[in-house]
C-alpha cells in the first residue's frame, strides 16, 4: 500500500475538509491573514475539493474551463506569485494550465494546515527535518514520545484498517527519503503498540545511505529489523525465518541480539541477478487515484509530478562510477549490472498490461547508451507505443544518429549533471566530460526533439567566485541558444560515502564529525578557500528561472547579484563555437546500419546527356510529414532495394558499416565510399537512415 496518496486523499476531501476547519474554527487561535482568509472561505474549498481531486486524477477534464475562466477556485497567498501564463501553457494548454492552478489551490491548503494543524505536514515530505542528518535518534526519539498529531491519527486508522483486513505476520517500510521517515517510525511505533506479535521491518534509500553505521538501541523498539541495499534475498529471508524454514541467516539485516545491535550479513546465498528480479507487481496500489499536479510553469520538472509513470532500471549501479560528489563506495551505485533488452521491454510490455499506462522512467544512476540504443531497437522491433524518459551522463556517445533513434522509439526528456561547467571542476569531479562535449551533445538531443535538463551544483570544494560566474555564463550561453530547456541548482553537499567525504583533504575542505549513531549521510564542511556559497543561491536561481523563460539573456550578471561579482572571463560566443567546431569525420566499421524509415516505392526510366542513354531508378520515401524523391544508377538502385530490407530495423540481426560496405563491392559495385556521401544517401541519412 502507498500510505501517502491514502493520507492526502482522505485529508483533500470534503469530509476531510469540513473537519480541519471545524478543528481549527473550535480552538480559537491566532492565525495570520493568509490563514484567516483561508478560513473565511471554508465554504468555497469545500464545495470545489471534490471536483479539484478528480480533475488531478484525470478523471473530469472538463473542469479545466471552469479552473481557467477564473472565479472558481479559491485563492490565497500562493496565487499571487503567478508565473506568466501566457508563456507557460500558451493560448490552448489548458489542461497543463488548470492543474498548475490546481496545485496552487492545494499548496493554500498545505500552507493553512502547516500554520494551523500540524506544521511538520507536507505533500511529499512529512517532518523531513527531524530525519535530516540525524546523528543522534535523540530528537526523533523524543518527538515520537509526544501525542500523536492530527495527520498522524489519518494515517494510522488507514494503517489500522489494513492490518485488520490482511492479519500480515510482517509488515515492510520503504523509507526512500528523509521525509518519510518519522511517518515510518509512528507506524512502527502503532504497530508494536497495538499488534506486537506482528514483526516490522525498514528498507529503502534512507536506511541505505543514512543508517550504515547505526548504533541506538532504541531504533529497535520500534522495528525489529532493517535491510540494507538489494530488499529481494534479505527479505525473502527473512519471511524464512518468521516461517522458521531455515537456520537463522541474514543477508545485510541490522537487528538487535542481548540488548546489542548487530549487523548480520552471514548467508552465503547471494543477491538475485538483476535478469531474474522479475517485473514490480502494482496490483494493490490505488493506480487510478494517483493525482498529476504541476508545482513549478517548467514542462521538465512537471514530469516529475505530473501523470504516473511506471518505474523501471535498465541497469544496477552506475557504469561510470567515479564522480567524487557521488556514493560510489555504496553497492547500489558500484555494483554494475546491466539487464538485457529484450528482458527489459518484456518488462515493459508486462507493466502496460497490468497497468494500462504506457508512460515509463527509468531511474537509473545513468543510463548507459548502448543499452538505451538496444531497448530503442528492441522497442521499435515491437512496434510498441511507449513513452519514456531517463537520467544520463552527457557521454560523446550520444550521436546525432543515436538521439533520432531514441525519439522515433518514444523517448521525450532526458536528464543529466552538466555540474559546475568548469573544465578544471569537471575534471576534479572526475565527470569525463567537457563543457564542450556536454554542449555537442544537448544539440543533438534538443534537435532530435528531446528535452534536456540539466543539474547544475555551485559550492564544489575549491570553487572560486571566478568559476562560480563563469559557470553562469556558460548556462546562459547555452539557454540562449536553446540547447538546454531546463536546469536547477543545487548547493554541493559532503557525504560520508563520496571519494569527498571519505578524503577531504585532498579536496581542500574540513569535515565537522560528529559521534555518529544514527544517521550517517550529509556532512556538514568547511572549504579551505573560506568562501561562502550560500550568498550565489538565490542569484543562481533567479537568473536560470528567467533563461528557462527565454527573457534576460542580455542582462548582465551583476544584475542577478546584490553583491559585486568578478566579470566572466567567458568569451560570449564560446558554446556558439563548440558548435560549430567540426567533429573528426569517420565512419567506424563495426557500427550498425539501420534502416527506421518506411518502405519506398520504386520505378526505373530512361535518362539521356549528349547522345549516352542510360536506366535510373527512382525511389518516393514518405515520411509522417513529407515525402522525399531520390534517384540512383539502376544497379545501385537494384542493390539499395535489398539492402533497405537487410538494414531494416524489424531485421533480427542488424549489419555493421563493414558488411553493408562488403555486400556493396560483392555486387560489383564500385566507390562505396563516395556513393555514401552522395547526395542521394546524405537525403536517406536526413529521413531515417542511421549509423549507430
Amino acid at each position: 500500500m502507498d500510505l501517502g496518496i491514502e493520507v492526502i486523499l482522505e485529508l483533500f476531501s470534503k469530509k476531510g475538509l469540513t473537519t480541519i476547519f471545524n478543528f481549527v474554527s473550535g480552538n480559537g487561535m491566532e492565525m495570520s491573514q493568509n490563514s484567516e482568509r483561508i478560513l473565511a472561505l471554508q465554504k468555497d474549498y469545500i464545495k470545489t475539493i471534490d471536483s479539484v481531486i478528480e480533475f488531478l486524477q484525470s478523471k473530469n477534464p472538463t473542469l479545466a474551463r471552469q479552473i481557467c475562466s477564473g472565479n472558481f477556485l479559491p485563492e490565497a497567498s500562493r496565487f499571487e506569485q503567478l508565473d506568466d501564463m501566457d508563456w507557460a501553457f500558451g493560448s490552448m494548454g489548458m489542461q497543463d494550465k488548470a492543474k498548475h492552478l490546481a496545485t496552487l489551490y492545494l499548496e493554500d491548503l498545505s500552507d493553512f494546515i502547516v500554520e494551523c494543524i500540524d506544521e511538520n505536514f507536507g505533500f511529499s515530505r512529512y517532518a523531513e527535518r527531524l530525519g535530516r542528518s540525524a546523528n543522534s535518534f535523540d530528537e526523533l526519539y523524543g518527538y515520537l514520545q509526544t501525542e500523536s498529531t492530527y495527520i498522524d491519527g489519518i494515517t494510522l486508522d488507514i494503517l489500522e484498517q489494513r492490518i485488520k483486513d490482511i492479519s500480515p505476520k510482517l509488515v515492510c517500510l520503504s523509507v526512500p527519503f528523509p521525509g518519510n521517515l518519522y511517518s515510518a517510525f509512528r507506524c512502527a511505533q502503532f504497530i508494536k503498540d497495538n499488534y506486537p506479535q506482528i514483526k516490522v521491518s525498514m528498507g529503502g534509500g534512507f536506511p541505505n545511505t543514512e543508517l550504515r553505521d547505526l548504533k541506538d538501541a532504541r531504533v529497535f523498539e520500534f522495528f525489529d529489523y532493517i535491510t540494507l541495499d538489494d530488499g529481494e534475498l534479505p527479505v525473502e529471508l527473512l519471511i524464512s525465518n518468521l516461517n522458521e524454514e531455515n537456520t537463522k541467516e541474514f543477508k545485510r539485516t541490522f537487528l538487535l541480539e542481548n540488548g546489542d545491535v548487530v549487523y548480520k550479513n552471514d548467508t552465503l546465498r547471494h543477491d538475485y541477478k538483476q535478469s531474474d528480479v522479475g517485473t514490480p507487481d502494482y496490483t494493490d496500489l490505488l493506480l487510478d487515484k494517483y493525482i498529476s499536479v504541476i508545482e513549478i510553469a517548467n514542462p521538465m520538472h512537471s514530469l516529475w509530478s505530473d501523470g504516473r509513470w511506471n518505474k523501471l532500471t535498465m541497469a544496477h549501479g552506475c557504469y561510470w562510477g567515479k564522480c567524487t560528489f557521488c556514493d560510489i563506495s555504496l553497492d547500489y551505485i558500484k555494483v554494475y549490472e546491466p539487464i538485457h533488452a529484450k528482458i527489459l521491454v518484456d518488462r515493459m510490455e508486462e507493466l502496460i498490461a497490468q497497468t494500462g499506462e504506457n508512460g515509463f522512467h527509468f531511474v537509473d544512476e545513468a543510463a548507459p547508451p548502448a543499452l538505451m540504443r538496444e531497448v530503442a531497437i528492441e522497442i521499435l522491433r515491437r512496434n510498441l507505443t511507449v513513452t519514456w524518459w531517463t537520467n544520463i551522463r552527457f557521454e560523446k556517445s550520444f550521436t546525432t544518429d543515436l538521439c533520432v533513434l531514441l525519439k522515433a522509439s518514444g523517448c521525450i526528456a532526458v536528464s543529466g549533471g552538466l555540474e559546475v561547467a568548469s573544465d578544471r571542476l569537471l575534471e576534479l569531479i572526475k565527470k569525463g566530460v567537457t563543457v564542450e562535449q556536454v554542449a555537442k551533445v544537448t544539440r543533438n538531443f534538443t534537435e532530435s526533439g528531446i528535452m534536456v535538463h540539466a543539474y547544475l551544483m555551485y559550492g564544489y570544494p575549491t570553487q572560486t567566485v571566478q568559476e562560480t560566474v563563469d559557470s553562469l555564463e556558460m548556462v546562459r550561453q547555452m539557454f540562449e541558444l536553446g540547447i538546454l530547456q531546463s536546469g536547477f541548482w543545487h548547493q554541493f553537499a559532503m557525504t560520508a560515502h563520496s571519494p569527498v567525504g571519505m578524503n577531504p583533504d585532498e579536496f581542500g575542505v574540513v569535515p565537522q564529525l560528529n559521534e555518529i549513531t544514527f544517521a550517517n549521510n550529509d556532512i556538514e564542511f568547511k572549504d579551505k578557500t573560506g568562501i561562502n556559497h550560500d550568498k550565489f543561491s538565490f542569484g543562481l536561481k533567479k537568473s536560470l528561472f528567467n533563461y528557462m523563460h527565454g527573457i534576460c539573456f542580455d542582462y548582465p550578471l551583476q544584475d542577478w547579484f546584490d553583491f559585486k561579482i568578478p566579470n566572466t572571463k567567458i568569451n560570449p560566443d564560446f558554446i556558439n563555437e563548440c558548435l560549430h567546431e567540426e567533429s573528426e569525420f569517420h565512419n567506424k566499421p563495426n557500427s550498425k546500419v539501420v534502416w527506421i524509415g518506411g518502405i519506398p516505392s520504386f520505378e526505373t526510366f530512361s535518362k539521356s546527356k549528349k547522345g549516352n542513354t542510360w536506366e535510373m531508378m527512382k525511389f518516393t520515401f514518405h515520411d509522417k510529414r513529407e515525402t522525399f524523391d531520390i534517384a540512383v544508377d539502376k544497379e545501385k538502385g537494384e542493390w539499395l532495394k535489398n539492402i533497405l530490407v537487410k538494414i531494416s530495423i524489424s531485421s533480427e540481426k542488424l549489419m555493421t558499416y563493414q558488411n553493408v560496405k562488403l555486400d556493396y563491392e560483392n555486387n560489383g559495385l564500385e566507390d562505396f565510399e563516395l556513393f555514401w556521401l552522395s547526395k542521394s544517401i546524405i537525403t536517406l541519412r536526413e529521413i531515417g537512415l542511421l549509423l549507430l
